[in-house]
């Protein structure tokens, strides 16, 4: 593992991402390209929700939301139907 990175847990499975902050661990796993709002850069929707230690976390602070090592992150996807 790359001494850079910290090892995380996503909706139940422990990973390990380089990503600094929620708006790039958010981008890496939905393969998106966000702005700084949190975003993604084509303007379309999103769909998801984010939680970190089970406190969920408004999109306009995934920028400045340092992630650290042993975090428990959930993402939650909407989906359309029923």
């Amino acid at each position: 593992m790359n001494a850079l990175a910290k090892t995380v847990t996503v909706n139940g499975v422990q990973s390990a991402t380089l990503a600094l902050d929620l708006l790039h661990l958010v981008a890496e796993l939905t393969s998106r390209n966000l702005t700084p709002t949190g975003q993604p850069a084509d303007g379309s929707r999103l769909g998801v929700a984010v939680a970190v230690n089970s406190a969920v976390i408004p999109r306009s602070e995934w920028s400045g939301w340092e992630l650290t090592e042993g975090d428990d992150i959930e993402l939650v996807t909407a989906v359309q139907g029923g």
